[in-house]
């Protein structure tokens, strides 16, 4: 814990504070500091971290603006301040004394040549982060979101969208892609529980059995099939090494706002999911819950910027290019071994290959390139719900739509000039730290690594990436 002073220099008759340190529930009262009429303070003590607060001054919340603060979203002013830890971390930051030559090569040692990209460009020596530093960057992650709960990723204020289980199919997906959503919660308005997600996937596979013969579901069933029957007989269908079709819902997985960010995360990665609906029950049997937020492990990359935003060499893994760690899916001719094969399309590629793919290879987007090997864009699963406006899916032939056609598509659904770009890109050489800050941003679900020059796909770094780093 780190002894943390507040103050109030302005006055008053009776002055408190509260913060997020506090979640806001309590208010401190504080003193004048000897010798003072007008200073007030309280000494905290308060892990390491970034807190709001706010000082209530003879009844009325006032911020000091002489001290960092924030404009919320909401047009409210809090202050802000960042508690760092006192003690030097001399095992992390210990010096690097020697410098290899130019023409040196130090397989395990600390400097290793960057191999050459597709471009033939030079690549200067990268500096090499020990594994032990690597693993006290870790601990220091774990220590810092154990500390923590889902209480911190609640905003102020904001919208929290659900969808009943007797809404159309048609309709739901035409919702997410107005509104932008990747998953959405589905409510049963008959018992006030939390039935399931409803997802972008689930629209692939409707599509996949609308375009298939022998398909179990017509167009026009699916202007009117609701929510709830489509999970009920046609999410998860297997087909056994016999060929009988068993089905099986998932288990819905939700959190409490009082439990760990640690394990928040862990439960996202662990059960291949990308959101979590955060939700307060009441001990009353019987009673409905509340749908608090839909949290996501952008939510606390977030957090985790934000606590190291303003002492980002306090941790040296932070300032190493993504190129020299363990991170990412990366194409194989630039020389780094990934844990998954990279899946890139030609824009000639059809719509049915791609949806496919993103099933089968579990992944959550493709880069398109066009004839050169360059990239064009990124086609992710939501997408996909972009073909639910003016019932385009009834229309176009999975088979025979390229994804430049896709892309266009997608383009025209959103408003978007075509040959717009919407992926966000990064290069090799760009620091893991600048990474999480872009990819901390909820609309950023992953980069796409592109060669400076040529713009050919090197790679792929996504959220999902970042955590499996931070928290192996």
């Amino acid at each position: 814990m780190v002894a943390t002073r507040f103050s109030w220099p302005h006055g008053g008759r009776r002055v408190f504070l509260s913060g997020s340190f506090n979640r806001w529930s309590e208010h401190l009262p504080m003193s004048l500091v000897e010798g003072s009429s007008t200073v007030f303070q309280r000494i905290c003590d308060l892990p390491p971290g970034f807190y709001k607060y706010k000082f209530l001054v003879d009844g009325i919340w006032r911020h000091d603006r002489q001290q960092h603060h924030v404009t919320e979203e909401n047009g409210t002013v809090n202050n802000h301040i960042l508690v760092e830890e006192l003690e030097l971390f001399t095992s992390v930051l210990r010096p690097r004394t020697s410098i290899p030559g130019p023409n040196n090569n130090l397989v395990n040692g600390v400097f290793q040549h960057l191999p050459s990209s597709s471009s033939g460009t030079h690549q200067e020596p990268m500096m090499r982060i020990s594994d032990a530093d690597i693993n006290i960057s870790r601990q220091r992650f774990s220590i810092l979101l154990s500390r923590y709960t889902a209480y911190e990723l609640l905003p102020d204020s904001g919208k929290v969208f659900a969808l009943d289980v007797g809404v159309p199919m048609k309709h739901a997906f035409h919702i997410m892609s107005e509104q932008g959503l990747v998953v959405v919660p589905i409510l049963d308005d008959c018992t006030g529980q939390l039935f399931g997600m409803l997802t972008a996937s689930d629209f692939i596979l409707i599509l996949r059995e609308l375009h298939k013969n022998g398909s179990i579901l017509t167009n026009e069933e699916l202007e009117t099939h609701s929510i709830l029957a489509w999970k009920e007989g046609k999410l998860r269908l297997n087909r056994n090494s016999d060929g009988h079709v068993t089905t099986f819902r998932r288990p819905l997985i939700q959190a409490s706002p009082f439990e760990s960010l640690k394990d928040l995360a862990l439960r996202i990665m662990q059960n291949e999911i990308s959101t979590v609906p955060i939700v307060h029950s009441s001990m009353q049997e019987g009673s409905c819950v509340q749908l608090l937020h839909v949290a996501c492990l952008a939510g606390i990359l977030k957090y985790i910027c934000r606590h190291f935003r303003h002492s980002p060499g306090s941790l040296p893994v932070l300032q190493q290019p993504v190129f020299g760690i363990n991170i990412g899916t990366w194409a194989s001719e630039v020389g780094r071994e990934s844990r998954r094969q990279l899946a890139i399309l030609r824009s000639n590629a059809s719509l049915s290959f791609a949806l496919t793919l993103l099933m089968e290879a579990q992944v959550s987007s493709i880069p398109i390139l066009d004839d050169n090997g360059s990239l064009l864009d990124l086609y992710s699963r939501s997408d996909i719900t972009a073909l639910a406006k003016g019932g385009v899916y009834a229309h176009i032939q999975l088979d025979q739509t390229s994804m430049h056609q896709a892309l266009q598509l997608t383009y025209e659904a959103n408003g978007i000039n075509i040959g717009s770009r919407r992926c966000q890109t990064c290069f090799r050489s760009d620091s893991l730290h600048v990474i999480m800050e872009r990819l901390s941003d909820p609309a950023v679900r992953r980069l796409v690594v592109i060669d400076s020059q040529t713009e050919r796909v090197e790679g792929i770094i996504s959220l999902r990436d970042v955590f499996n780093l931070l928290l192996s």
